[in-house]
């Protein structure tokens, strides 16, 4: 009968319009809509919401799983049909396209008015999926005063005729703003070009999503986004502190490799799909998945004591406490902050060949010699022995990422591609802070952190200073922190070997 009510299923071969808007398989959606509870569904009065539309998907399965829950309370399958389209579910497409496939998902027609819509109980041909092409709100400095893009990038004369992404759920333009849901859940846009610096310049945009959906005080949110809020993203700081915060967090499950979850879409970082409840208040439940099977589980606080980030691997965590115990500073006290002489990655005003006074020069992809007035800050550091570092290196995997350091001897200084650890006194010492980081032992407590290929000195939080009189090995470390045989094997089972 359901047949009857739905074509077969085309939303699985979707592929994403845009890095901005990734379709949500079936299987997804219904694995979250399974974190809801189940005397939703039979709830004739529940009230769903998915103020960001794409493929309608979540509409969709709501809708089989109401006219299932409902059977025995409405027994008429086309006066079911009705009550549920129309007192039951809602959504506002994120672009008028979205829209149309959204309405074509749910009423299994683009207008309701049409002979195929599987309801005409409604009076218009949108039904209950809303779509506004509202325009940004510019602010005196040309900024959106809501999602903060520039009018040069989506102004009114330059967009004409195409989608301005002014998203009504965020843009004050909410047409369900005073209603009360049970359930609000979706799939946000991720990001968006807001033309600050160069022209392809993206932010995070999702936690505004969030943020507007936690003011409308549904029971249940639910939504599926990118996992770098857990330790990082640009402009995500006061976010993820109230999040991390949130004590209503009921639930994290956590992709951290993104294609198991949106198939040919790379999300660095990966994506997580989370349950937030408002009556309940206690630890969350934090569930990771790898090759779409659950690898771990632990219900525990979502901030570490002394923290400001989510650590995501569960069984870091009695080891993370093991060697915080010991009260050591943070080894990123040695390392600098970006551009550390003043030298851009896209320096090129440099000599191949070594010159009278000349100072090498360590770039992207070259080495060269420059004269030391090209040398913008930390002069002082050109004499002395330091190590360089990439600040950005692999994707964030730590089964595939590898840090590899890179010894620079007096006379030199880097372009903005590394960072300096240092400056020391000594080759030897030099050396030994080496050997610390060519363990994996280093590497697994950057990974606590660093989940995208960005590596700035912050990602380096958890990795505990040591003596640099020595040299360091990971048997050395291993039994210094007390680790037992199986936290060992489950820090070499997660580190890339060195090669």
């Amino acid at each position: 009968m359901l047949n009857d009510l739905y074509n077969p299923d085309v939303l699985n071969c979707l592929a994403n319009l845009s890095n901005d808007e990734v379709f949500t398989p079936p299987h997804i959606a219904n694995k979250m809509l399974d974190l809801l509870p189940k005397e939703l569904w039979r709830n004739k009065e529940a009230k769903f919401l998915d103020p960001f539309c794409k493929s309608g998907v979540f509409l969709r399965e709501i809708a089989k799983r109401l006219l299932k829950g409902l059977e025995n309370e409405i027994p008429d399958l086309q006066e079911r049909v009705n009550h549920i389209m129309q007192h039951q579910i809602y959504g506002i497409g994120i672009t008028e396209l979205t829209a149309l496939l959204s309405r074509r998902s749910l009423y299994c027609a683009k207008n309701t008015q049409s002979e195929h819509s599987v309801t005409h109980i409604f009076n218009n041909e949108n039904g209950n999926i809303a779509f506004d092409n509202i325009p940004h709100t510019w602010d005196k400095n040309g900024k959106c005063e809501y999602c903060g893009v520039s009018d040069s990038i989506l102004g009114d004369d330059k967009r004409k005729d195409l989608e301005v992404h002014a998203y009504q759920f965020i843009h004050n333009e909410n047409p369900f703003e005073d209603m009360q849901f049970d359930v609000i859940i979706g799939n946000p846009p991720y990001q968006l070009n807001v033309g600050v610096e160069k022209k392809n310049f993206a932010i995070a945009i999702y936690q505004k999503f969030i943020e507007q959906a936690i003011k409308m005080k549904p029971h249940y949110l639910c939504m599926i986004v990118p996992s770098r809020w857990f330790a990082g993203g640009r402009g995500l700081d006061s976010f993820r502190e109230q999040m991390l915060n949130d004590r209503r967090l009921k639930e994290i499950h956590d992709y951290p490799n993104a294609s198991e979850v949106f198939p040919g879409v790379e999300i660095k970082g990966g994506v997580n799909y989370f349950l937030w409840q408002s009556d309940y208040k206690g630890d969350c439940l934090i569930k990771t998945y790898e090759e779409n099977k659950c690898v771990s589980e632990m219900k525990r606080p979502l901030k570490e004591k002394n923290t400001d980030i989510f650590i995501r691997i569960n069984r870091a965590i009695p080891i993370l406490r093991k060697i915080r115990a010991f009260n050591e500073d943070s080894f990123n006290k040695n390392i600098s902050v970006q551009t550390p002489f003043g030298l851009l990655s896209s320096f090129k005003s440099y000599k191949k060949t070594s010159f009278e006074n000349s100072i090498k020069v360590f770039g992207n992809k070259f080495i060269g010699y420059v004269k030391e007035e090209q040398i913008k800050k930390n002069k002082q550091w050109i004499k002395d022995h330091k190590i360089l570092i990439p600040k950005a290196i692999g994707s964030g995997n730590s089964k595939t990422d590898w840090l590899k350091p890179i010894y620079a001897e007096p006379n030199s200084c880097c372009t903005q591609t590394y960072l300096i650890i240092g400056p020391f006194a000594t080759k030897k010492r030099c050396k030994n802070v080496m050997s610390y980081i060519n363990t994996k032992f280093f590497h697994f407590c950057l990974t606590l952190i660093k989940n995208t290929q960005d590596a700035m000195r912050g990602v380096y939080e958890f990795v505990p200073q040591q003596n640099f009189d020595e040299e360091w090995t990971d048997e050395k470390l291993y039994k210094k922190y007390g680790l037992t045989e199986e936290e060992i094997a489950f820090i070499e089972s997660m580190i890339r070997p060195m090669e």
